[in-house]
């Protein structure tokens, strides 16, 4: 049996514990952390429950065939509803005068009559707008994200080389460009292009391909799994848990031990510190790791050993960081669905201030806005309201930490007056800041020092050209044999469905299967069918 370390328990760490046990693998995996779930975290006080990391649920395919994988199935797993309203746009008012708002409703054509009240005849351009997201989705599906990049003939299929034309179009112009070639209202083309932010990257950088976002939210709309996404990870764990899987927490690996092998090095295991510091060497034939791909490279392997060594981050280019505020509220919030965007009108000056060569909190800030209390009611007590606001900033560390009641560095507790003075104004909630009962922040600073994350970064990388696909760092060592990574900062890329992607990688490096699309269920004996359910129940 193949004696598997797992470094992290995020949903990547999760994810691929459950698919390498299922393969056979007798696996450990150790979590820095009390609790599993990494980055897609939880946070529960005075009756309030906020999901502290991702909360869109996007790719619904990706995670149907990941569950398949697992011999179980995404009904059987989780509880989805469909939102309706998809999210609300507030646009920034102009002086003296109220914000503006637009509403993304459930349902292709419902979107084009939205699309068409705001700017005549654009849905027939929406129309083919999405048919092109479509295919552009579909063929990242069956080439790129599942692909290894292990064998060069894996992009030399005939879809490829007679879609080549149009790849370069869209690999070599930017989704702004791409978006504003087609609409002229502004509010339409920061719904085309908000998708950018998902993949921390600006819109005039990302690659226009990435305009088959606009596929997974306007066509097949936005869900939400009941339990939030900590439901996920609740359900991860028991799946992995079943499938044989050790899970470790308060277990901090200092470092990836290594040792020669024919003429390379082989991985041979990991040093890890408990709880009550004591130190512990495990042994084992194949590390996989799913922390931050920087604290790997730099921080847990000797200089020899490392493929990404600190001159290669200097070259790299790092998504934005972000002011986390999670607030419980007195009373209904009408105003606000699910999600809302709070998009400023200049919009370039926002991205420069976070990206550009002088990086700025920006102010105002573009925003996310999740009400998760509007669909979900054990989120919060009856009568109340879970927020959970999202700023982008520039990862930077020296922003500061989070706290509770205020207690934060002054830059986050700052940001996080802006931002809930923003949102009342623009919402129209104007007594909002009286009515907060529960306020905790998150900074920068909290996601370097809780999750190693490079720079302070929410997400890790940014999703330009030269950092996506077969330009993104790869899911084994190529110095040292046995060692392989997963998770948001290694390929695919950012964002929970990538995660799990990345864990299918990981297993395919192993198996030495070198195709470019979606693998088949694991060969082991497999988790047991017979406990799906749902963490909420």
């Amino acid at each position: 049996m193949t004696r598997t370390i797992v470094v992290g328990a995020g949903i990547a760490g999760l994810a691929t514990a459950a698919l390498l046990a299922r393969e056979g693998h007798e696996v450990t995996v150790l979590e820095r952390g009390e609790r599993v779930g990494g980055r897609a975290g939880t946070v529960e006080r005075g009756g309030f429950r906020f999901d502290t990391g991702p909360s869109w649920y996007l790719m619904p395919g990706v995670f149907d065939h990941f569950f398949d994988l697992l011999g179980t199935s995404t009904a059987e797993q989780l509880d989805l509803c469909t939102l309706d309203p998809g999210y609300r746009l507030f646009t920034e008012p102009a002086k003296g005068e109220d914000a503006g708002s637009v509403v993304i409703p459930a349902g292709v054509e419902r979107v084009m009559a939205t699309f068409d009240e705001l700017e005549p005849a654009s849905s027939r351009r929406l129309r083919r707008y999405l048919r092109s997201a479509r295919s552009a989705s579909d063929m990242a599906e069956r080439y790129f994200l599942y692909n290894p990049f292990t064998r060069v003939r894996s992009l030399l299929r005939g879809d490829i080389v007679r879609s080549l034309p149009r790849l370069t179009t869209l690999l070599t112009n930017s989704l702004q460009r791409f978006v504003h070639r087609r609409f002229r209202h502004p509010a339409l083309r920061q719904v085309l292009k908000y998708p950018a932010v998902f993949l921390g990257t600006d819109p005039r950088r990302a690659p226009a391909i990435y305009h088959l976002m606009s596929a997974l939210d306007l066509d097949d709309g936005v869900q939400y799994p009941l339990g939030g996404f900590w439901a996920i990870v609740q359900r991860l764990e028991v799946l992995a848990r079943d499938a044989g899987v050790t899970i470790i927490t308060g277990a901090e690996v200092t470092e990836i031990l290594t040792q020669p092998d024919d003429g390379r090095w082989r991985a041979a295991g990991v040093r890890w510190r408990d709880a009550a510091n004591v130190e512990h060497v495990e042994t084992a034939d194949i590390v996989v790791s799913a922390a931050d791909l920087h604290h790997t490279e730099t921080a847990l392997l000797p200089p020899h050993a490392q493929s990404y060594p600190e001159a290669w981050w200097q070259r790299r280019e790092s998504g934005p960081g972000a002011v986390l505020v999670l607030l419980g509220v007195e009373g209904e919030l009408p105003q606000l669905p699910h999600h809302s965007l709070f998009f400023t009108a200049d919009w370039d000056a926002n991205f420069d201030a976070i990206f550009g060569p002088s990086p700025v909190v920006p102010q105002p800030a573009s925003l996310y806005v999740c009400k998760p209390s509007a669909t979900d009611a054990n989120v919060s007590p009856d009568g109340s309201e879970n927020l959970f606001i999202l700023v982008p900033v520039p990862a930077d560390v020296a922003i500061g930490r989070g706290g509770v009641d205020g207690s934060g560095s002054a830059e986050v507790e700052a940001t996080a007056d802006r931002a809930i003075e923003q949102v009342a104004q623009w919402a129209g909630i104007p007594d909002l800041r009286e009515r907060i009962v529960v306020r905790e922040t998150i900074g920068p600073a909290d996601f370097e020092s809780d999750y190693n994350s490079w720079r302070g970064g929410m997400l890790g990388p940014s999703h330009i050209l030269r950092q996506s696909a077969m330009f993104r760092a790869q899911n084994a060592s190529r110095r040292v044999a046995g060692l392989y990574y997963a998770g948001a900062t290694t390929a695919p890329g950012v964002g929970v469905p990538m995660c799990l992607i990345s864990a299918e990688l990981v297993l395919k490096r192993i198996r030495g299967d070198h195709s470019p699309g979606r693998t088949t269920a694991s060969r082991g004996s497999g988790a047991r069918k017979d406990q799906p359910v749902h963490a909420h129940s």
